[in-house]
């Protein structure tokens, strides 16, 4: 890593619309500008939602880290224009979301700006964080303690499930493609 660029790790959700779609572009989105570089993608996991409203569909969650010449900052409002771009709505607290992009770290940077709170103050509780990071970085720790260490102990760690990318489809879409190996091959004749 040069010394003019700084690794964080961003964490990204969808709940609403084409999930899996919206993560793929939103990564695509965020490490758009020569500022942003990718340096690891985690897979994705379906979990339920935690806090905010019941009822809502589950989540798509995935982490990125990269490394990054912008400051906290200007690195948050990248991250709230890439928000914006797949249209994302704030009228409840932790509602159903389009996308939501959050940094969990910035360098070694510590801040309690309630614009900007790092590492993001709920991280070391949440496994749909804490989990996907654990695998693009084992080593990595947060609050003195390993991420992986971290998750296991989270509440919503039993929720996790991996998710392969059919869930979006239906049962009988899933079982004509693997049938067929042709997606939506359930609708034809």
């Amino acid at each position: 890593m040069s010394p003019l660029y700084t690794r964080a790790v961003i964490a990204l959700g969808s709940n609403l619309g084409e999930r899996s779609d919206t993560l793929s572009a939103a990564v695509a989105d965020l490490v758009d500008p020569p500022e942003v570089r990718l340096l690891a993608i985690s897979p994705i996991v379906q979990t339920k939602a935690v806090g905010g409203p019941p009822d809502q569909p589950d989540f798509l969650n995935m982490v990125i880290a990269v490394e990054t010449s912008l400051p906290p900052r200007e690195l948050l409002q990248h991250c709230h224009d890439v928000e914006q771009k797949h249209l994302r709505v704030r009228e409840v607290r932790w509602g159903p979301r389009t996308l939501d992009v959050d940094i969990i770290t910035y360098g070694d940077v510590a801040s309690s700006d309630p614009e900007l709170t790092l590492p993001h103050p709920r991280a070391a509780e949440r496994a749909f964080v804490l989990y996907p990071w654990s695998l693009i970085d084992p080593a990595a720790e947060l609050n003195g303690e390993r991420v992986g260490d971290l998750a296991a102990k989270a509440a919503d760690f039993a929720d996790l499930a991996t998710f392969d990318g059919f869930q979006d489809q239906s049962a009988a879409d899933v079982t004509a493609t693997e049938t067929t190996g042709v997606p939506g091959a359930a609708e034809r004749p």
